[in-house]
């Protein structure tokens, strides 16, 4: 038995050493295959850097792994030459200033094999290089002839800083330009003047949207104190429960400006036309509601649900603010209900309507050789409900049984009891009612 372990033991031996050597080969190949690819020492104006880069990594590689050997970080096919000699750089960001005759590259501006950059900086993405903080400081940091040099190319220093910055002025931008922070998805701030330098080509809106969903930049322990900066610019954190809040405001408004009643209560029966839209120059409207599409808000709200379908609560909220939901037929027959107490209320809570009355605007008031005519005192009848045929809709009610269908007809029966509708009406000629 102990020679047989002696044996096994010598064979495992033997195996590991061998895994050893043909690991260290294979290791050495990539080493060489890759020093080959990307440090090709060539015989034009870029051989001095090149070669200093070889002579680099080899020095690189005989105190750490294989890894590190390429003076260039990998990203799929794009890569970051923070490990590139300043040389190559320059160079690259003086043969741009020539093409594009200023430095304000692209946020992932990758080398095209082209013959006009070296070969050896083929797929770097010269953006993300010269604007990583670890470039300035292997290569520009107490560097004050290279600080000098970039100057002169147009260097841009402020996006040598974190991203939430630049993300910070960004969103700063966009509501003093928009008034709103609604950033679309696919906005891209533009390379205008108006916009900072630093900011120029930031995807604000995939920033935006990688906030909202993911918690983008809200980690850590500056999390609360950024979660506390994007409330203090008015970040919007939902957008529909932005929309809702905004067709909550349009609805105030509405109330205050355009239905001028007389101090009954119009709770669920205000009426908005599809085709209304919020003047712009209003100075009644609030400057951030100018243009905004409210009418077909309203259709869109009762004929598809917009903003309430799945949120009770917005519904009631609605009907709060005196905006019916349920439909057409409803908002009928709340003017009706309206159109009958004012009437009642003045005809000594009695609703005998003649079948021709139609609810009356005020007088207007006026002076003519001294002589004043209309009237100062408040008019019972809502602005809304002038030129309604209250007489008509009764008739219908009595004859036909509109709006006594369904559910709620019973309840109905009972608001026009109340209200003391005659439901059989003496026949001949009426007095005009007032």
């Amino acid at each position: 038995m102990g020679e047989q372990h002696r044996q096994r033991l010598s064979l495992l031996l033997f195996r590991l050493l061998l895994c050893y050597v043909l690991c260290e080969r294979a290791e050495a190949f990539r080493a060489e295959r890759y020093s080959r690819r990307h440090l090709r020492i060539t015989n034009n104006e870029f051989s001095s850097p090149v070669a200093l880069a070889a002579v680099q990594s080899t020095e690189i590689g005989e105190k750490s792994k294989s890894r590190k050997l390429s003076p260039v970080i990998k990203i799929g096919k794009v890569r970051k030459g923070i490990e590139i000699p300043y040389a190559f750089t320059i160079q690259a960001l003086k043969l741009y200033h020539e093409n594009h005759g200023d430095l304000i590259l692209p946020r992932r501006y990758v080398i095209p094999e082209s013959d006009i950059y070296p070969s050896e900086l083929h797929g770097v993405d010269l953006a993300g290089t010269v604007y990583h903080i670890k470039w300035w400081q292997r290569h520009v940091k107490q560097r004050p002839d290279r600080v000098t040099e970039l100057n002169s190319l147009g260097f841009v220093w402020e996006r040598l800083q974190p991203e939430w910055n630049l993300v910070l002025e960004g969103l700063l931008t966009y509501g003093t330009i928009y008034g709103n922070l609604l950033i679309p998805s696919k906005f891209v701030i533009p390379y205008e003047t108006k916009w900072p330098k630093s900011t120029w080509g930031l995807a604000l809106g995939n920033c935006v949207h990688r906030i909202r969903t993911r918690g983008e930049y809200m980690q850590g322990d500056n999390a609360w104190s950024r979660k506390e900066q994007l409330d203090s610019v008015g970040f919007i954190w939902c957008t529909r429960e932005y929309k809702f809040e905004v067709f909550c405001r349009a609805l105030r408004f509405y109330a205050q400006i355009e239905v001028k009643g007389s101090g009954y209560n119009t709770v669920g029966i205000m009426k908005i036309p599809s085709s209304f839209v919020i003047p712009t120059g209003d100075a009644a409207w609030p400057k951030d509601l100018w243009g905004y599409r409210f009418g077909e808000k309203c259709t869109a709200v009762r004929q598809k649900q917009l903003y309430v379908k799945g949120h009770p609560e917005r519904s009631k909220i609605l009907s709060e603010l005196g905006f019916h939901i349920a439909g057409n037929d409803n908002l009928r027959w709340l003017e009706v209900v309206h159109a009958s107490a004012v009437y009642s209320q003045l005809h000594g809570k009695k609703l005998d309507v003649p079948l021709t009355f139609v609810v009356p605007a005020p007088p207007q008031r006026s002076v003519e050789d001294g002589v004043v005519t209309g009237s100062d005192e408040a008019w019972p009848w809502p602005e809304y409900l002038w030129g309604f045929p209250l007489g008509q809709r009764l008739k219908d009610i009595r004859l036909n049984g509109y709006y006594l269908k369904g559910k709620d007809a019973v309840e109905r029966r009972s608001q026009l009891n109340a209200l003391g509708f005659v439901w059989s009406p003496k026949r001949g000629r009426r007095k005009k009612a007032t």
